[in-house]
């Protein structure tokens, strides 16, 4: 079939290249029966080689088909566009000291102030837990633990926060449950730094429509230090000295008769 095909082809070009040598004459054309437009000058009417090419070329898509994919294309970058804008113009937005406090309570937290050369609020270890939320996440965090949350506005480093949304509290003597939150709880936190995490890569395709878009993405974090859980009665350490040991249970004997 190759073989035939390549045949084909070579007679094609010889018969066109033929054609060149001995054009038409002019007699072979009909006269037109209209009457010409004297406005209108009529076009070079004489033969080429692309008069003799018989073979048609068929397209797999037609112009339909194009302008389909144009628009959507278009109506993806106008949508990422738009997403884009809004994020710019919320960055650039001035808050007012209420609208600041009531965002930051609705997230899950409130800024207290910076921190002083003359606080102490880091603690020892206290055997006492808690379960915070944090904008849509939760954590259960201890004295001195140290987290990270997605980005908090209105706070800097060195800021203390109150997370206020506890969901649970508890100790080895007792554990306290909200419903769903505990409105006499609050977890100390200070603000150690603003961080990015590693990046992420998104791909996105659309086959048979010529249609890739990569970009990365590095989330903005908050690393938060846990200085105090307040809203239970925390149980006093034992200072003796002597770490406790656990009871072992000595195997049982059992008699055997001979």
């Amino acid at each position: 079939m190759a073989h035939r095909r390549c045949l084909q082809s070579l007679v094609r070009h010889a018969t066109a290249l033929i054609s060149l040598k001995k054009p038409p004459t002019l007699s072979t054309f009909e006269p037109l029966t209209s009457t010409p437009n004297p406005a209108v000058t009529a076009p070079n009417l004489e033969p080429t080689w692309f008069t003799t090419w018989s073979h048609f070329r068929h397209f797999s898509s037609s112009k339909s088909d194009d302008s389909e994919n144009e628009e959507e294309v278009e109506e993806s970058s106008d949508g990422e566009a738009e997403e884009d804008d809004e994020a710019a113009a919320d960055l650039g937005r001035d808050y007012s000291p209420e609208e600041k406090e009531a965002e930051a309570a609705a997230i899950g937290y409130k800024v207290v102030g910076p921190l002083q050369r003359s606080d102490r609020v880091f603690k020892d270890y206290e055997p006492v837990f808690a379960v915070v939320q944090i904008g849509s996440h939760q954590f259960k965090v201890s004295n001195g633990d140290s987290i990270f949350t997605e980005r908090l506005k209105f706070c800097e480093v060195n800021d203390k926060l109150i997370l206020n949304k506890v969901l649970l509290l508890g100790s080895p003597t007792q554990t306290v449950i909200g419903r769903p939150i505990l409105p006499d709880a609050a977890v100390h936190a200070v603000v150690e730094e603003h961080a990015l995490d590693a990046k992420v890569i998104i791909f996105k395709k659309k086959r048979r429509k010529n249609y890739r878009r990569t970009k990365g993405h590095r989330q903005e974090l908050t690393k938060l230090r846990i200085t105090d859980i307040q809203g239970i009665e925390k149980p006093e350490i034992k200072t003796d000295g002597k770490p406790l040991k656990a009871a072992i249970k000595e195997p049982e004997k059992v008699a055997t008769t001979a």
